[in-house]
């Protein structure tokens, strides 16, 4: 009985350790890593697709006079030519950044920026679950989540981005560390001696 009683002991401590993971809200390093990859290659997905279909008329796409007349008829941006090229200069670009994990917060906040004003400039007003040809706005309001997901939590390890921020990393003693700001008593006894010639 002793022997069972034993093996059986861990069981609520293994329960405790579940029930902490699972509601834990400290993000982990290797939860963030884990999370923003998949955010990172369908937001890369999209507006690649997007805005490689804007600027060249890519993946059977508008290219840029079609999409100037949008942006200048539709969206009520003009000049249309000058909002096409700069769409699609933010998806494109963005999508290129958020791949290599370089300048990932600023990217993903440019697309915020971009299907925010989707969302006022076209689709806002046909709700968020359209029934005609234009679609409502829950594409955008999902997509600009995601983006907000990486100005939150950057690109994590697997990026140029980490890679840069371990480069300017400082490599001194932190201000934090006790032993680099607070004299330890040897050094104390060591400043003393020196100073006083009495306590030789």
């Amino acid at each position: 009985m002793l022997t069972v009683a034993t093996a059986q002991a861990p069981a609520p401590e293994t329960s405790r350790v579940l029930m902490a993971t699972l509601f834990r809200t400290r993000p982990s390093v290797l939860g963030t890593d884990v999370a923003v990859v998949p955010v990172r290659i369908a937001l890369v997905w999209i507006f690649a697709y997007y805005g490689g279909g804007k600027l060249f008329g890519w993946f059977n796409g508008p290219g840029i006079h079609r999409t100037s007349l949008f942006m200048a008829e539709t969206a009520h941006l003009r000049p249309g030519g000058f909002f096409a090229v700069l769409g699609g200069i933010i998806e494109f670009g963005a999508a290129i950044a958020l791949a290599l994990g370089l300048v990932s917060r600023l990217a993903a906040l440019a697309l915020f920026g971009d299907q925010v004003v989707a969302m006022i400039t076209v689709s806002w007003v046909h709700g968020i679950n359209s029934l005609s040809a234009t679609p409502g706005y829950e594409f955008n309001l999902a997509l600009a989540a995601m983006a907000l997901v990486i100005v939150g939590l950057g690109a994590g390890r697997l990026s140029l981005d980490a890679l840069i921020d371990r480069r300017l990393a400082p490599t001194g003693p932190r201000v934090s560390d006790p032993s680099a700001s607070e004299p330890s008593a040897t050094d104390g006894d060591q400043s003393r001696s020196t100073a006083d010639p009495l306590a030789r």
